[in-house]
């Protein structure tokens, strides 16, 4: 089995860019994670494990919803610092 490594985590911000780019560009916001778990399964399959339909299908799972964690989480974060000053 290939190991997930240091690249591959790597690619979860570059996810958040890419899908951030998308709703700039006319993406409707409520397609964001779609959008997100989609690329991740891009990266997943082509880059991470292209010979491995199940195991980049995996990969691709894991960055596509780590990234929009990672867009929550940092989202949530900043709007509830705000709301309390």
């Amino acid at each position: 089995m290939t190991e997930f490594n240091v690249y591959g985590i790597a690619l979860v911000p570059v996810i958040v860019g890419l899908s951030e780019l998308l709703k700039k560009s006319g993406v409707p916001k409520k397609f964001t994670p779609v959008t997100s778990v989609l690329l991740g399964l891009v990266f997943g399959i082509t880059y991470l494990a292209p010979g491995d339909i199940k195991q980049g299908i995996l990969f691709g799972l894991v960055l596509g919803l780590s990234a929009v964690g990672l867009f929550s989480s940092t989202k949530n974060t900043v709007f509830e610092g705000i709301k309390r000053k």
